[in-house]
């Protein structure tokens, strides 16, 4: 699957990779999780078995597809695009074999027009195929972490394992407050609240820690939404205006 999208912080997905699983408490609500269970309930062949029901909703299995039919569709789009790679899924799950990451970057470094992020929850996972990788980062690659409360920020030292052009932390759903995180090395937050059926709530003070650390450190800030059942109507401003604030490496070379 690929196309362009509406999430504010990029232009357009591409998912070579279907299904994932549940990893820590920011899984619990994922929008992806839903769409999967509602795209296997319409038997979309690219998320068959990928969820599974559980008390009132449906919970990642575990399983995943590896879509190497979608590895070119990145090379067919000519305008220049900040590309979201796996919006469905975690490209640095244990179930996706590092030799097909290296068919992804292979590809990235292939279609160099075109500005990619990449974001998963287990950058440690991510450093080691760098490591064994061994070659220079690609310019056009953005590579990021979640981190959705203090639970989780150890994915911050890990993410600094890797070398990228551009390191970023998504702090979405931010379900807790994350204390006063190390940023150094660090180039760019997305910070926004969780939305959709049962979400939880977006203290504004957990907000307020991270842009002050983001003002702190030269980081980018980007605030996406406050969240909740109705995300539109709580809107995304925060302290009087709109954070729309990226990285300047390489967008849309």
């Amino acid at each position: 699957m690929a196309g362009l999208s509406d999430i504010e912080w990029t232009d357009a997905t591409w998912n070579p990779v279907s299904g994932c699983r549940v990893i820590s408490a920011g899984c619990t609500n994922c929008y992806a999780m839903r769409m999967a269970a509602r795209l296997q309930a319409m038997e979309h062949p690219f998320y068959e078995g990928t969820t599974r029901k559980s008390g009132e909703r449906y919970v990642w299995t575990g399983e995943t597809h590896l879509l190497k039919h979608t590895l070119d569709i990145p090379l067919k789009r000519k305008k220049p695009r900040l590309v979201f790679v796996n919006s469905m899924s975690d490209l640095f799950q244990e179930s996706v074999p590092f030799e097909y990451v290296e068919r992804v970057w292979e590809t990235m470094e292939r279609a160099n027009r075109h500005t990619f992020q990449i974001l998963t929850k287990q950058p440690e996972r991510m450093a080691n195929f760098l490591r064994l990788r061994n070659k220079e980062p690609l310019p056009n690659v953005w590579l990021g972490t979640s981190v959705e409360d203090d639970h989780v920020v150890h994915r911050i030292d890990d993410l600094k394992e890797c070398e990228a052009i551009v390191r970023f932390i998504s702090f979405e759903p931010l379900i807790g407050p994350v204390g006063p995180v190390d940023l150094f090395e660090i180039h760019w937050a997305i910070v926004g609240g969780e939305s959709g059926p049962n979400s939880r709530p977006l203290d504004t003070l957990w907000v307020d820690e991270i842009h002050d650390r983001c003002a702190a450190y030269d980081v980018r800030f980007f605030f996406k939404q406050w969240g909740g059942k109705n995300k539109k109507n709580t809107g995304r401003t925060f302290k009087g205006r709109t954070w729309d604030e990226m990285p300047e490496a390489n967008i849309h070379v």
